[in-house]
């Protein structure tokens, strides 16, 4: 077989707008590039930027050293796998279909038994980011797997990341990411919603958000250094304060017939921590209610039992 420095020849098995998109990322990389889908009618114009087209699934993976599925779902998954299961041993197979950390393990277990070098991922960027400098790609699952394609890898994008050996990690950072990212942009929303009911354009109020927005990289540094020391200090804005600013909001956007079940959520966690005997601790002292941990900080009992 060929190194990556000589271009590794690559697979990729599904055509929707994800797999087009990395498909092409290799072939400019110059990575020799066979694709296949299950579904007739596409890759046409991969084929004409000097893509092959493979007639089936194991036809694909046998032209290459790195085989990259990008499917529909867990099931996509699973059935093209295992039509090409004998064919698989002695190649990396990476699986960049997100879905749940247990499903990840599972499609782990399955590889293991078979003899085949499996790395799980998550993309974290927008189609037409992929090959570019700012995309950012999990992996996780056998390290010597990852560092024997990591040049081909790199052509998807400029900010990879190999996790760790559990194949379940990059789902779980994937899924993380995306618990902040929907809870912001529905935050977003219910701002602009907030302003307009008292006749305030959102390109109006745009520009002032930029405040928030600035603050928020310290910030998740910070509450990430809080919540793994177990440690809360509220002295710059304890959760008393914040717990009856959250009320204001709430209070006016149930006034204005706005959907308050996010709000409604927000303030019965502040409200729990605060009925804990937590006020005065910082915000992030939260994070022990959304655990369920009755008031006991989960990093105080790690702190203690190492």
């Amino acid at each position: 077989m060929t190194n990556d420095l000589e271009k590794t020849p690559v697979t990729v098995l599904g055509l929707g707008a994800m797999g087009q998109a990395l498909a092409t990322a290799f072939l400019e990389a110059g990575h020799p590039t066979t694709v296949w889908n299950r579904s007739p009618g596409k890759g046409d114009e991969l084929v004409a930027r000097g893509a092959v087209r493979a007639t089936g699934a194991g036809e694909a993976v046998r032209a290459a050293e790195l085989v990259v599925v990008c499917v529909l779902d867990h099931d996509a998954v699973e059935a093209v796998l295992d039509s090409v299961a004998d064919e698989l041993p002695g190649r990396v197979l990476v699986n960049l279909t997100s879905d749940t950390p247990e499903r990840a393990r599972k499609t782990g277990a399955w590889a293991q038994e078979r003899g085949i070098d499996y790395l799980d991922g998550s993309i974290m960027v927008p189609v037409d980011l992929i090959g570019q400098p700012p995309a950012l790609i999990f992996y996780s699952g056998p390290r010597a797997a990852y560092d024997k394609r990591e040049a081909a890898l790199k052509a998807l994008g400029g900010k990879p990341a190999h996790l760790g050996e559990d194949q379940g990690l990059a789902a779980v950072y994937d899924l993380a990411l995306l618990d902040y990212f929907y809870g912001s942009i529905s935050g977003l929303l219910h701002a602009y919603a907030l302003a307009g009911a008292d006749g305030v354009r959102a390109a109006d109020l745009a520009p002032y958000l930029d405040t928030i927005t600035a603050i928020m990289p310290s910030g998740v540094a910070e509450a990430a250094q809080h919540v793994d020391a177990g440690s809360h200090p509220g002295e710059a804005a304890n959760l008393g304060m914040m717990a009856s600013g959250v009320g204001h909001i709430l209070e006016w956007a149930e006034h204005r017939g706005l959907d308050v079940s996010t709000l409604r959520s927000i303030k019965a966690v502040y409200d729990k921590a605060v009925a804990l005997g937590h006020a005065a601790d910082s915000w992030t002292r939260t994070i022990d209610v959304v655990r369920g941990d009755a008031g006991t900080a989960r990093g105080d009992r790690v702190g203690q039992s190492l």
